[in-house]
């Protein structure tokens, strides 16, 4: 059963951060994406999102939770991916991910 903000649709995300040291990358889902996003940089995120300034790097929109959560799961195991994206948002930076 979902509840009334998942009939609007989850999305996973992926967020990139850079402070000039090796960028990083961090994936989850929500059904408020900017909510989300204002909480990892209000430091109410995840515990390993705090003290750094996110950006929105990727989103997909999914009907249900399970489908969502699922596409999390491989996504945080999609190091390609998430290094193709940190490229295109960070190239040539000292510490950015060489061509994998």
């Amino acid at each position: 059963m979902e509840t009334a903000n998942a009939s609007h649709g989850c999305y996973v995300y992926v967020l990139g951060s850079w402070n000039g040291g090796r960028p990083l990358t961090y994936v989850g889902w929500s059904t408020d994406v900017a909510a989300r996003l204002a909480a990892h940089n209000g430091g109410r995120g995840a515990k390993s999102t705090r003290g750094r300034v996110w950006r929105i790097l990727y989103v997909e929109r999914f009907a249900t939770r399970g489908a969502a959560m699922s596409r999390e799961w491989h996504l945080k195991r999609d190091r390609r991916f998430r290094r193709a994206l940190l490229d295109g948002v960070f190239p040539n930076q000292p510490g950015a991910p060489d061509h994998v």
